[in-house]
């Protein structure tokens, strides 16, 4: 198991693995072509969103629980990040043909929203090297603390919302999600301060 996370390509086949397999599921799943789309936009941005917590939580993993594979964990972080952008970059496709062509009219505020988080995603990806970490200097740090924390509330606040809104199905998969997110930020925060004391 250490062996097969401490390879450079596992975090990317799985996350182009996530992202097809949920676009698959949302396809046969769906009555019509407008439900299909709707799911595969939907499925394949929780699809990524192991990888993401893999990459947010690395290094704390590694604090809290210090072993072999969460030294593979932490040691393939910038490949799980660059999976979930594999996995986010089938998503933004796959919500793209939904929002274009079946579900127009998205609010501005989740345009900019989302729009920013894939600007941060692209730029996190392609300074994801060690030639761009000593080219950045401090800034590649600021650019990639930044970057987890903004695509983590971008995920919690939309889980969030729906963990508010009408529809009870919505309701239960925000609260879900949400109260993982919230988990996972308190995971990472919290070591934090122990060190300090």
């Amino acid at each position: 198991m250490t062996a097969w996370l401490d390879r450079r390509a596992t975090p990317l086949l799985l996350g182009l693995a996530a992202g097809l397999l949920a676009v698959a599921a949302g396809l046969l799943a769906g009555a019509d072509a407008a439900e299909r789309a709707g799911l595969a936009a939907r499925w394949t941005a929780r699809a990524g969103l192991p990888l993401f917590l893999v990459a947010f939580l690395a290094s704390t993993l590694m604090r809290r629980w210090p072993g072999p594979a969460t030294r593979a964990l932490l040691r393939r972080r910038r490949q799980w990040g660059l999976g979930f952008a594999l996995a986010h970059t089938i998503h933004l496709v796959a919500l793209g043909i939904n929002v274009i062509v079946y579900a127009p009219g998205r609010t501005w505020q989740s345009l900019i929203g989302g729009g920013l988080a894939y600007v941060v995603i692209y730029l996190m990806a392609l300074t994801s090297t060690d030639a761009w970490q000593r080219r950045l200097g401090k800034w590649w740090r600021h650019l990639h603390r930044f970057g987890v924390y903004y695509i983590w509330f971008i995920f919690t606040a939309s889980y969030a919302g729906r963990a508010f809104g009408a529809d009870p199905e919505k309701r239960v998969v925000g609260i879900v999600f949400g109260s993982v997110m919230v988990a996972a930020l308190a995971l990472r925060l919290w070591p934090g301060r122990r060190v300090m004391r």
